[in-house]
């Protein structure tokens, strides 16, 4: 019996060093579980939520005056933001510029040799904008433009051959740029809940002293010919632009409820 004692020591401290290590494993385990609703909980970075070429859109916006929100919209709709896009007529990058259009648009704007590269082709549909919107003067005739050519619009203000299917669309699908103010036009309008009745539908600019304000007289108007522009992929090689539409009612255009472009007749009625 002497030595009870100290066994039953023993034994008591051993058991608690058990007890301990049951407890402090009990306290590891019970801690593992709860790192998994913490890293839960912590937001994901979603790095397509930024926009990568952002900077190369703000740099065209300064440089030819376009909104960075009309930049962005055309991008998305021409190639979704793939720089690496081409459509079944060869229309290239980002901004889906033809071939030819991109030629004259580098050799013009010194921009580099790859079509592809995304801060050039931005600059490039930046540019081509520009130039659609200085030559007709409001966003509808500038996005018909930029999808069909200068070339194939000219056409249809000056003969009875609509715009195509897939032009009119475009024009639709972009309107609410009506809604963002081109810098230096003074118009600018809340952006529409119903598309025939964005700005870009209710009103145009004219040359002269009222060159920037919008008048009611229709759609599309006369273009200045200070300076050659772009015609289907290439510049121009006239400075003067192909024959326009008159400053007389009969060549007016105006939007109606059932179709996006149509013609008005000298005494004013629709046809």
């Amino acid at each position: 019996m002497p030595f009870s004692v100290p066994h039953r020591a023993g034994g008591r401290a051993c058991a608690a060093r058990r007890i301990a290590v049951l407890l402090l494993s009990g306290l590891t385990l019970a801690a593992v579980p709860a790192a998994g609703p913490l890293a839960q909980t912590t937001p994901p970075v979603v790095q397509e939520s930024r926009d990568p070429f952002a900077a190369h859109v703000a740099e065209a916006s300064l440089r030819f005056g376009i909104p960075p929100g009309w930049i962005r919209a055309v991008r998305h709709v021409e190639s979704r933001g793939d720089p690496q896009a081409v459509s079944s007529k060869g229309a290239m990058g980002l901004m889906q510029i033809m071939p030819e259009t991109w030629a004259a648009l580098r050799a013009r704007h010194a921009l580099g040799s790859d079509p592809f590269d995304p801060r050039d082709n931005i600059l490039a549909g930046a540019a081509y904008l520009r130039e659609m919107h200085d030559r007709y003067g409001n966003v509808a005739a500038m996005l018909a433009a930029y999808n069909a050519g200068p070339g194939r619009y000219d056409e249809y203000l000056v003969s009875d051959r609509t715009l195509p299917a897939e032009t009119r669309a475009y024009v639709a699908m972009l309107a609410p740029l009506g809604g963002d103010p081109l810098p230096g036009t003074g118009f600018a309008a809340a952006p529409p809940t119903d598309w025939h009745e964005a700005p870009l539908f209710a009103g145009s600019m004219i040359d002269g002293p009222d060159a920037e304000r919008p008048q009611p007289g229709g759609l599309f108007v006369r273009r200045s010919a200070a300076e050659p522009v772009l015609s289907d992929g290439a510049l121009a090689a006239d400075p003067e632009p192909p024959a326009g539409p008159s400053d007389t009612a009969s060549d007016a255009v105006a939007p109606q409820s059932d179709a996006l472009f149509v013609r008005r007749s000298d005494a004013g009625s629709v046809q």
